[in-house]
């Protein structure tokens, strides 16, 4: 999971650093996407789409991820209409399973070939989640606290849901992966991972000292000694 971010997130900058290396040096779009093949020689035939950005990463790397208004809207517009709500109108799963998504970066790697092993979300390698995990990634924002800071709000259970599923589709030129847009986790495993945000029972929402959603500052609660996390076999972010 982690290393599709990476590798999108290393395609996205060299598109961004090779273009401004047009402007200097005259590099065309061809040179650009030689030099993106050569840096992934071993990649399966499957994967080399992955390099090659959609609509959206290309027009947030033309705009180094700041387009103008119109042009967002655009983005988000079209990233809406690709959003696949569950069919029962409910928004909110398990938040035990969320839990065990959050921990997994299982999927999506080379490696990972047992195709009946499901998706992680790997959720922890961005985010401060549950304060009892030491183990976290700080590219995203802290989000203990969540569903306490939102009021347990049932309506806002969707808002989380759209931005779990496809983050271009709220926030444009998101560094978060489009989770449901691209096929990444189903619609039931989006709607554990609200459960966890958004749970009153959600070990994200049940700490004393849970910092606020937002919070500047990522400081983890010591984990207690006998408390047990799954074995998912989560990487280290």
């Amino acid at each position: 999971m982690r290393s599709v971010l990476i590798l999108a997130l290393i395609a996205q900058m060299s598109v961004a650093s090779l273009l401004r290396a047009e402007e200097s040096r005259g590099v065309n779009e061809q040179q650009m996407a030689r030099v993106l093949r050569q840096a992934f020689p071993s990649a399966p035939p499957e994967w080399r789409s992955r390099l090659v950005p959609d609509a959206t990463m290309a027009t947030c790397v033309l705009w180094d991820n700041q387009p103008p208004k119109d042009v967002a809207d655009a983005i988000k517009k079209r990233e809406a209409s690709r959003i696949r709500h569950p069919a029962d109108g409910n928004f909110m799963g398990d938040w035990r399973r969320g839990e065990v998504l959050a921990q997994s970066g299982y999927g999506l790697r080379f490696t990972d070939n047992d195709i009946k092993r499901p998706n992680g979300g790997n959720c922890y390698a961005c985010h401060e989640l549950s304060p009892d995990e030491v183990s976290f990634g700080t590219l995203g924002v802290s989000l203990k606290g969540y569903g306490r800071t939102h009021k347990f709000d049932p309506q806002y259970a969707r808002v989380v849901y759209e931005k779990i599923y496809n983050s271009q589709a709220v926030v444009t030129c998101s560094t978060m992966p489009r989770f449901g847009a691209n096929g990444i986790l189903s619609i039931d495993q989006i709607k554990d991972l609200v459960a966890l945000l958004m749970d009153p029972d959600s070990p994200v929402n049940k700490s004393a000292n849970a910092a606020p959603h937002g919070e500047a500052e990522n400081k983890a609660s010591p984990r207690g000694a006998d408390a047990k996390k799954p074995d998912v076999g989560r990487r280290q972010p």
